[in-house]
């Protein structure tokens, strides 16, 4: 429920006020008149608020199922659209700079502390994004791809490939840190587009009135400061995505019947495979370990059933 109202339902009421606010002004027919905006009794009031959510509550049930392509395109995946892809290689190229400025500056040597500090600052940013080849328009996508592209290549998993099975063996604790850190990505995603279609919606209702002007640019401040939110979550996120493998990677195994390594080497060798099946390539035979251990948790029904067995039988 928070996150219905959180994620999808306070960014649509935020467009949904101002586009009946707007309306209620007459702004797109002619001068604004402010002063209509307000109902004039509670029970107008009461009235209104009642359109309001509901009108709200709609839109936000229609654009759920677009989450997912919501902050795709805040990342920077635009090949598919010809005006954008150019778009996307000049940014691209941006990126790519600001990267080897961070190389260079935490490569520099440090002869004094403030130079240290700098040289480790640019070291932090600089692991926060990925390979100067794979990098994307956009730092919310960079910021993001990181934890794609590393999280559990560490191990020798893909992390596309392994997230939605790894992702069912975490903690609750873990579970409880993802979600919420996701919740704050989607609401801040959300934000961001809110406030530029209402960037949008006041530049055509306004255009004839350059003293409102003001209300598109306060708009966009607050879609940039909502984007910069977004990125700060897409890190924190990517860093719990690193955090999944640390701790439960040796759980996947468990829950996929594989035998657990005994060394680094043989991890390795086995996370290769498991990746290999994942992805459909997977062709070396292997050996599963059901295990015998009657207290193990993933045999706790067995044990229960043994037990049942007994009685009946005694």
């Amino acid at each position: 429920m928070r996150r219905v109202f959180a994620v999808h339902f306070v960014p649509c009421a935020l467009f949904v006020v101002c586009l009946w606010a707007l309306l209620r002004a007459g702004s797109f027919t002619g001068p604004s008149h402010w002063e209509r905006v307000l109902p004039g009794t509670p029970a107008a009031m009461a009235g209104t608020l009642t359109v309001l959510a509901a009108c709200a509550a709609i839109l936000g049930l229609l654009l759920q199922p677009f989450q997912v392509r919501a902050v795709r395109v805040l990342e920077g995946y635009w090949y598919r659209w010809p005006v954008t892809a150019g778009l996307a290689g000049v940014l691209i190229e941006v990126q790519r700079r600001r990267w080897e400025a961070l190389r260079e500056r935490a490569e520099e040597t440090a002869s004094t502390a403030t130079a240290r500090e700098v040289r480790a600052d640019a070291g932090r940013r600089l692991g926060a994004r990925p390979p100067a080849d794979l990098l994307l328009p956009t730092a919310l996508g960079n910021a993001l791809r990181v934890g794609e592209l590393s999280a559990g290549e560490r191990y020798g998993l893909s992390t596309l490939a392994s997230w939605p099975r790894i992702y069912m063996q975490i903690s609750d604790r873990m579970s409880e840190a993802l979600t919420s850190t996701r919740d704050a990505l989607d609401t801040a995603v959300n934000l961001c587009w809110s406030f530029l279609a209402v960037a949008l919606t006041y530049g055509v209702a306004l255009y004839d009135e350059p003293h409102s002007w003001w209300l598109c640019g306060g708009a966009l401040i607050l879609a940039a400061i909502a984007y910069k939110g977004a990125v700060i979550a897409a890190l924190a996120y990517s860093g719990l995505m690193h955090a999944v493998y640390d701790l439960h990677r040796f759980e996947l195994l468990d829950a996929l019947h594989y035998p657990l390594p005994r060394d680094t080497a043989t991890e390795k060798e086995i996370f290769a495979e498991v990746t290999a099946r994942f992805t459909g390539r997977g062709r070396t035979h292997v050996d599963y370990h059901h295990g015998e251990d009657w207290s193990h948790p993933h045999n706790a029904n067995r044990s229960a059933y043994a037990e049942h067995m007994d009685d009946e039988s005694g």
